[in-house]
C-alpha cells in the first residue's frame, strides 16, 4: 500500500483514496486507511471527494437527496438546525463521536440484557456462597463462565442479534474485524467480573451431601475457567465462518452444557451428590497439564481456522 508522506506522517493519498473508493485495495489496507482517517479531517475528505467522484457517486448523491427530501418532509426544523454550521461545530475535546464508535463497536450484547443477566449470575453466585452459604455457589459459576461469553457473541453479531448488520456488512470493517472486535468487548466484562466473583466463593466442599461420611473436596481455583472459556470463544468464532454465528454458538455452549449435565446427572450415587459430581467435572476439565494443554491446543486450532477463513467473514452476513 502505497500513500503520502509529510515529515514523519504518513497519508492517505490520491491515488490511493481513488483505489480504496473503488474497492481496489486488500482488507489489510482498508483497515489501515480506515485507521487512519478516523484521526486526519484532511485525509477523510481527500477520500470522500474520491468516493463521490468514484462509480459509487451517482448513486450516493441519489441516496443522500432521497434521504434529505424524506427528512425535510418529517422535520423542517430539524433540517434546518442539522444544516446550520453550529449543529455541525463540536466544543474542543468532545468525546461523542468515539463515544459512538466505542458503542456500535461493542455490539448489542453489551447495551441489552445480557449484561444484566451475567450481572445477576455473579451477583446470585456471590449472594448464595457468602449470605447463603451454599457451598455449591463456586463449582456453578464455574460450570457457567465458559459459556457466558459464548452467549454474548451470540447476542453481538448477526442479522439476529445486530439491528445495524446492513451497515457493518457493506463496511470493510464489518467482517472478521468487528466479530473479534465484539467478542473482545464480551470477554473483556465477563473475564473481571466472573473471576473477582469467584474469589469471593469458598474454595472447598467441606462435608457430605447425602452421604455419612465427611469429605473435604478442592473446588478449582477462581481464574480456572479463563483457559477453557477463551477456547469456547474461539471455537464458536472459528465455527462462525461454516455454520453463521447463531448456529455456531448454538453448538458450542449446547456442548459445553452436556459436557457437564451429562456426566453428573447420570452418576449412580444419587442425587445427594450431585454437587461434589459437578465439582469431579469441573475439576477434570479444568485442572492439570494434560487439560489445560488441550485447551491451550483448542485455541491455537481456532486461531488458525480465523486466519486461514479470514476472507469468508466479509461476505458471511450479506448472503
Amino acid at each position: 500500500m502505497s500513500g503520502e508522506r509529510h515529515g514523519s506522517a504518513w497519508h492517505v493519498g490520491e491515488e490511493l483514496a481513488a483505489r480504496y473508493a473503488d474497492g481496489l485495495l486488500t482488507e489489510t489496507d482498508d483497515w489501515s486507511v480506515e485507521k487512519h482517517l478516523e484521526s486526519c479531517g484532511a485525509c477523510a475528505s481527500r477520500v470522500s471527494r474520491a468516493v463521490r467522484a468514484g462509480t459509487a457517486g451517482a448513486e450516493l448523491a441519489e441516496i443522500r437527496a432521497a434521504v434529505l427530501g424524506d427528512t425535510r418532509a418529517a422535520s423542517p426544523a430539524g433540517v434546518k438546525e442539522a444544516a446550520s454550521p453550529r449543529a455541525h461545530s463540536l466544543p474542543t475535546g468532545t468525546r461523542r463521536p468515539r463515544r459512538g464508535r466505542l458503542l456500535w463497536a461493542a455490539g448489542p450484547a453489551l447495551r441489552g440484557p445480557w449484561t444484566l443477566a451475567l450481572l445477576l449470575v455473579a451477583a446470585g453466585a456471590v449472594g448464595l456462597g457468602k449470605a447463603g452459604g451454599y457451598e455449591a455457589a463456586r463449582p456453578l459459576l464455574l460450570a457457567l463462565a465458559p459459556v457466558l461469553p459464548v452467549a454474548g457473541i451470540a447476542l453481538s453479531y448477526g442479522r439476529h442479534a445486530d439491528p445495524a448488520y446492513e451497515l457493518a456488512a457493506t463496511s470493510p470493517s464489518g467482517g472478521l474485524r468487528l466479530l473479534l472486535t465484539r467478542a473482545a468487548a464480551v470477554l473483556a466484562v465477563c473475564v473481571p467480573l466472573l473471576t473477582v466473583a469467584g474469589l469471593l466463593l469458598p474454595g472447598t466442599l467441606s462435608a457430605g451431601h447425602g452421604g455419612p461420611v465427611p469429605y473435604e473436596t478442592r473446588v478449582p481455583g477462581a481464574a480456572a475457567w479463563l483457559l477453557p472459556g477463551l477456547a469456547l470463544t474461539l471455537a464458536s468464532l472459528a465455527l462462525t465462518a461454516f455454520l453463521g454465528c447463531r448456529t455456531a454458538t448454538l453448538l458450542v455452549g449446547g456442548g459445553w452444557l452436556l459436557a457437564l449435565v451429562v456426566p453428573t446427572v447420570a452418576g449412580g450415587d444419587g442425587p445427594g451428590h450431585l454437587t461434589e459430581r459437578l465439582t469431579e467435572q469441573i475439576s477434570l476439565y479444568f485442572d492439570g497439564a494434560a487439560a489445560q494443554t488441550g485447551w491451550a491446543a483448542a485455541i491455537a486450532l481456532s486461531g488458525a481456522v480465523l486466519a486461514v477463513r479470514r476472507s469468508s467473514y466479509d461476505h458471511l452476513e450479506k448472503a
